[in-house]
């Protein structure tokens, strides 16, 4: 063998683990990270109401009908990139979408829902972060699609974009409203 090709070969080889490993990353993306909550209920919550913490929801006051559940933050900047489609779509999509404030305090919460328009049917306050730990929430922004029985249909992680809303979450929910839940 002519050891004069082996940096060659050697080179080729690095080449082509890089190209399957991009073209896997591309296929892969870190917002879409398989949780071990789909297909699985919803985890048990109770949370303050932001706009009136003395009214407390449970995940049982959202039983009978699909919701989309977002995490966001007012110290979050992806958040601000989601939240114009957020707005443009919430009613559209005839489910309610619930607001997940993470970590957050609420007089900036609501500054920044009064600035930017507030999409949601409700918005919950999770100040210490513990609810978002059962739901495996990495950080802002995150949403979950949850359906009418309660169960996990699908997680994003990262902005909702309007591709992921039209190739993702409006054919889950039609799957899901189609299927009776």
């Amino acid at each position: 063998m002519n050891t004069r090709f082996l940096p060659l070969a050697g080179f080729a080889l690095v080449a082509i683990l890089l190209g399957f490993g991009i073209a896997w990353m591309r296929g892969n993306s870190m917002n879409e990270v398989p949780s071990p909550l789909i297909g699985k209920p919803a985890p048990a919550f109770d949370l303050p109401r932001l706009d009136d913490p003395q009214q407390r929801l449970s995940n049982a006051d959202f039983s009978g009908k699909p919701y989309l559940l977002n995490v966001f933050a007012s110290w979050c900047f992806a958040c601000r990139d989601e939240h114009p489609l957020l707005m443009a779509e919430a009613k559209q999509l005839d489910i309610p979408v619930i607001g997940f404030n993470y970590k957050d305090d609420p007089a900036d919460a609501k500054r920044w829902l009064s600035r930017f328009g507030d999409p949601y049917s409700v918005v919950i306050a999770d100040r210490d972060g513990r609810t978002a730990i059962d739901f495996g929430v990495y950080g802002a922004p995150e949403s979950f699609l949850v359906d009418a029985n309660g169960i996990i249909r699908y997680k994003r992680i990262g902005a909702i974009t309007p591709e992921v809303m039209a190739f993702e979450i409006k054919p889950r929910l039609k799957a899901m409203q189609g299927a009776g839940g």
